[in-house]
């Protein structure tokens, strides 16, 4: 093993257990992470570089820890260690499911529409709860989130920069990410939830288009894209890529075809955040998008996403009734929507729009006309569209809810559908599904 510690070297955490050095997991530009053995199980150890075991960073870690914030999103520091004069922290290990988005961006996974959509949701309000209660995280980047290829999980890592906000302590960001205004140094810009905010919107462009928001004919005119030229065009004179008003950094046909077909398959919905946030907001960072309009923004494309019939692909559509005809992005056959249930909140009301594509679930956070936070797994699952055991191409919609519902059909008659059973899908059907929370069948 190669690195600061050799394998079976103890430490003592300030919480008091005892930390045994069992192999070197990886190195960053701050310090290398261990995989240790406590008394509570296996733990992960980040252990800085002399470098950067600079007292303010002892400062931030201890804060951090002492904070305790506990939230399964988060690799959260839970304990600090020091030795010999430098320091570092204990969190969780982060589970093998979870890849990094360098991965992702080098085509080394395989993911889908849905999940990433899921991914972007979940990143959103990840940072949404850290800023309530007052952190800026500083250093939102592709280097920091960890997803679930399958599910679109996430876990936030390396956490030691998050700081209460108005804390000036510390680093601003990566380049690519950080505000236009802290990447040319204005006077009094400083990081902060605001900043975050744009490092956000640029983490879920490249999410969803494989491609930097910044990095159009410009950049290929570069010949070293050094500090002094990253610093103009992620700074000084940012430009978006698809700026309705100005098309001189535009994505190069023959170079960037994977943003021109991705920024094509987008739903209109999204396509115009990310204009909001890489236009005006880059010069008014007061206009930047909030994590509720994006939150709402992808749930909303989320439950529209629907298969292809000839290839199978999935694809984004637009949310809400007789949206526009698209094309498959896939195949460019002709997208056929399937009939989609209109679920109405208790007060105050809201509405969410679900395509009932094979397989489409109500979750519980679609009973909620405020949901803090989204959750897509069978733990949360209220409903989905199952297909007839015997009868091919008949669908209804399952309760896997604890709540008896009331089915009402377009004819008036009405019945029951306790916890495992399913009605026939039928446009009209209304269903009470308890709670206060309606649902009915339409067509389009």
């Amino acid at each position: 093993m190669s690195g600061m510690f050799d394998s079976g070297t103890r430490l003592a955490a300030e919480n008091g257990d005892e930390v045994e050095i069992i192999d070197l997991l990886g190195a960053g530009g701050q310090g290398e992470v261990y995989r240790v053995r406590t008394p509570g199980g296996d733990r992960a150890l980040k252990w800085y570089y002399p470098t950067s075991a600079t007292p303010e960073q002892e400062a931030i870690v201890r804060e951090l820890v002492t904070r305790d914030f506990d939230d399964s999103r988060f690799l959260w520091p839970e304990a600090y260690v020091a030795h010999r004069g430098s320091f570092g922290y204990l969190m969780e290990l982060r589970p093998d499911r979870f890849r990094g988005l360098p991965d992702l961006f080098r085509r080394q996974l395989r993911t889908s529409t849905r999940a990433l959509l899921t991914a972007c949701l979940y990143t959103v309000e990840a940072y949404q709860a850290l800023h309530s209660r007052g952190i800026a995280y500083r250093d939102i980047s592709w280097g920091n989130i960890f997803f679930d290829p399958d599910t679109g999980d996430v876990l936030v890592c390396d956490n030691d920069n998050a700081v209460v906000e108005g804390d000036t302590s510390g680093i601003s960001g990566t380049m690519k990410f950080m505000a236009p205004e802290l990447v040319r140094a204005d006077p009094g810009a400083r990081p902060g939830t605001q900043s975050d905010l744009h490092s956000l919107a640029v983490l879920l462009f490249l999410l969803l288009m494989n491609h930097h928001p910044f990095e159009g004919k410009r950049e290929l005119g570069i010949h070293c894209l050094d500090e002094a030229a990253e610093r103009k065009l992620y700074g000084k004179n940012p430009l978006f890529v698809f700026d309705p008003a100005d098309d001189s950094n535009a994505p190069d046909p023959m170079e960037h075809t994977t943003v021109l077909a991705t920024w094509d398959a987008a739903a209109g919905k999204l396509q115009e955040l990310f204009v909001r946030s890489f236009t005006a907001a880059l010069h008014e960072p007061a206009r930047r998008v909030r994590e509720s309009e994006w939150r709402d923004a992808l749930r909303a494309v989320l439950d529209s996403v629907v298969e292809c019939a000839s290839c199978g692909r999935q694809n984004m559509t637009e949310p809400g009734e007789n949206p526009p005809p698209r094309a498959c992005w896939g195949c460019g056959g002709r997208l056929v929507l399937p009939p989609r249930l209109t679920v109405t909140t208790p007060p105050p009301r809201a509405e969410h729009h679900i395509r009932l594509r094979r397989a489409a679930r109500v979750q519980a956070h679609h009973l909620l006309p405020e949901p803090t936070r989204h959750d897509c797994s069978d733990a949360s699952l209220v409903a989905e569209l199952v297909e007839h055991p015997s009868k091919p191409g008949r669908f209804g919609i399952a309760n896997r809810s604890k709540e008896t519902w009331t089915g009402t059909r377009s004819d008036g008659t009405s019945q029951q559908i306790g916890p495992g059973q399913t009605v026939p899908l039928r446009s009209g059907l209304e269903l009470d599904l308890g709670g206060g929370a309606q649902a009915v069948v339409r067509a389009k």
